[in-house]
């Protein structure tokens, strides 16, 4: 029995893991180089790196018992895309969940350029973590104010550079990043606002949130999309009945 899972985060890799460890045979799908590199960790899980045309997804999920969508909360289109490929297959989807946060304290928009838009009227310097396809939406806003933490690659510098933020206010790093990590960067650069994405304890969400109460900087969270879907421990136990029943 096949499982493909699609998603290079975080719990995606923690249940391509569970699986492998239980003997079934998983296929992972990431988009980047970053989520191989992680996926790669866990040992008995074969990882299919880039981006895939609909007829490759169709090609890969013939062959699969289920599909378990692991992707990050925020990349819905993805999402969309991995369920219209299990429906034209006929393969079983399922949506592995990832808990969201208590962002009643934050200021919380309904996306980045809402976020642009509520820093337009402030003063003081925006530490952005949402990630490089947000970057652009910020560009009309003064360049000194903007330091963004982005992945170490090329895609994330070049998003830095087309979006005009200073060289200088580029910080390249890979996470996780502790709650003291968070504090000494916003102290570093002084920072007035940090605007971030309910990523979720896997995320990172509940360290920074922290640190931004520690150093008195307002949070900025873009809002989660709804969705529905199950745990991993629901997603494990319906595996382990396909097991029983072949």
């Amino acid at each position: 029995m096949n499982i493909v899972v699609f998603g290079g985060t975080t719990e995606g890799r923690e249940l391509s893991a569970a699986l492998a460890s239980r003997g079934v045979a998983v296929t992972v799908c990431v988009a980047t180089d970053y989520g191989r590199e992680e996926q790669e960790t866990v040992s008995g899980v074969t990882v299919l790196t880039g981006r895939r045309s609909e007829a490759e997804k169709l090609a890969l999920l013939r062959n699969a018992a289920l599909c378990v969508d692991a992707t990050h909360p925020y990349a819905t289109g993805i999402s969309e895309s991995v369920r219209a490929a299990c429906a034209a297959a006929g393969i079983p989807y399922r949506r592995l969940l990832r808990g969201a946060m208590d962002t009643s304290l934050a200021v919380v928009v309904a996306d980045a350029a809402e976020a642009a838009e509520y820093l337009r009227g402030t003063e003081g310097n925006i530490f952005l973590t949402t990630g490089a396809k947000e970057l652009a939406a910020f560009a009309a806003l003064p360049r000194q104010r903007l330091y963004a933490r982005v992945l170490p690659s090329q895609e994330g510098i070049a998003a830095c550079e087309a979006a005009g933020i200073p060289h200088r206010n580029i910080i390249a790093m890979q996470g996780p990043f502790s709650e003291e990590l968070n504090a000494a960067l916003l102290r570093q650069y002084r920072i007035a606002y940090l605007v971030t994405k309910d990523g979720g304890v896997a995320g990172g969400y509940p360290e920074k949130a922290r640190a931004a109460r520690q150093c008195g900087v307002k949070l900025v969270v873009l809002r989660r999309p709804e969705e529905t879907g199950e745990t991993m421990e629901r997603i494990l136990n319906e595996i382990e009945g396909l097991k029983q029943c072949k």
